[in-house]
């Protein structure tokens, strides 16, 4: 069906400050450039200040997974991969953990090794999107989606969650609408960055179908698949997906791995494609680090302790932040989120999250990124992580508490 098209975060034209940007793409002209910036600045002024804003959390990489590392570097490890989507060794690891963990078989084909989940986001969107069609996303949204779909020439159509009874829900219908004959994918994020949203099984078979129907990719990012309270995984597009369906799962080994500094990720497509996205591959990083390649094989292969290690922190974080600002009559919280490492919350007094975010920082020392961020309907709330060690955390919250007029 003809959609009604919903106007993406807003795109203004920068004024060019020289000759060399006047010159550059007007797409990359309107790219923002900043986000927590000003506030990054302010918190070394005045010191003292706990980050809570950026989405990692504060494990150092364990051991099992730098020495393997280390023994590929020792070992001279220091070449190009030959194969672009992936070392041999990681590439069939990650078919076994994903067959098992997805309860069906996912093919070594299936997977290309990406320099992070961002990579993996920016071959699936350069696979799918062609100048002058549209993606529709789901938001509150991590703003590296909105703003890689105007990278990519698209066009970009929040459909925003609805907050009913105090929980986070997806409306199908209103997916659908947005949709029209020059949409080429669904992108959504289970458990989703900032909220916490965790797409169920029903909603996963519904945009399948649609997807079949219409011939749209369905994109889905579960970076935080594995930080989910209810199992051990979240709900996967992977579980029900055929394995030629018009469908890309991102995933990353930073969050639940804690291996952010390490840029690897991996992404999950039809094995039909896997030629195409190699070459896409070679023209645009020439692969992985044979030795960073190394130690994600680690981690994929005897991480599991890790993850429940990583999973139960985000957990306990989540319920110290709702234990605290539960009893804050200036605090908004919605249900607890399913999954992820986020805590999504709104000041009454302020519906300016930006500048409740410099209120926070001023007065409590600590600092939050402002939803304003993550789409015009995230502009009220504030994102913590509270991926965290929990005396640090609750250090954080106790200064929040006071600063709130607890």
């Amino acid at each position: 069906m003809q959609g009604n098209p919903q106007t993406a975060a807003p795109f203004l034209r920068n004024v060019p400050e020289s000759l060399a940007v006047a010159r550059a793409r007007p797409l990359v002209q309107d790219l923002p450039t900043e986000n927590i910036a000003e506030l990054a600045v302010r918190a070394r002024e005045i010191g003292d200040v706990i980050p809570l804003w950026y989405g990692e959390g504060d494990l150092v990489t364990p051991p099992f997974i730098r020495d393997a590392a280390k023994a590929a570097l020792d070992a001279g490890r220091t070449f190009y991969e030959p194969n672009m989507r992936g070392a041999p060794g990681l590439t069939e690891a990650l078919a076994a953990y994903q067959t098992r963990l997805h309860g069906r078989e996912i093919a070594r084909e299936r997977s290309t090794v990406t320099p992070g989940g961002m990579q993996a986001l920016a071959l699936a969107f350069q696979l799918v999107l062609e100048p002058g069609h549209n993606i529709v996303y789901v938001e509150p949204q991590w703003p590296n989606i909105a703003n890689l779909i105007h990278l990519s020439g698209g066009e970009g159509r929040p459909v925003p969650l609805a907050l009913r009874d105090g929980d986070w829900r997806l409306d199908l219908d209103a997916v659908a609408r947005a949709c029209d004959a020059r949409t080429r994918a669904i992108v959504f994020s289970t458990p989703a960055n900032p909220t916490g949203w965790t797409a169920s099984r029903e909603d996963l078979a519904a945009l399948l179908a649609f997807g079949r129907e219409r011939g749209v990719w369905i994109v889905s990012d579960e970076v935080y698949n594995r930080l989910y309270w209810a199992g051990p995984s979240a709900p996967s597009i992977l579980e029900i997906a055929e394995p030629e369906d018009l469908v890309l799962s991102i995933n990353s080994f930073s969050k639940a791995w804690a291996m952010t500094g390490w840029r690897i990720g991996w992404l999950t497509h039809p094995a039909s494609v896997a030629p195409h996205l190699a070459a896409m591959t070679q023209y645009v990083n020439s692969g992985v680090s044979p030795f960073v390649q190394a130690g994600a094989e680690a981690a994929i292969r005897d991480g599991e302790d890790l993850v429940e290690t990583m999973r139960e922190r985000c957990r306990r974080g989540v319920d110290l932040a709702y234990a605290a600002l539960d009893r804050l009559p200036d605090v908004r919280l919605p249900a607890k989120p399913r999954g992820g490492m986020y805590v999504f919350f709104a000041l009454e007094s302020e519906p300016d999250s930006t500048a409740a975010c410099r209120r926070v920082l001023e007065a409590a020392r600590v600092g939050l990124a402002p939803g304003a961020l993550f789409g015009a309907s995230a502009r009220p709330y504030l994102r913590m992580c509270v991926a965290r060690d929990p005396d640090q955390l609750q250090t954080a919250l106790d200064r929040l508490v006071v600063a709130l007029g607890g």
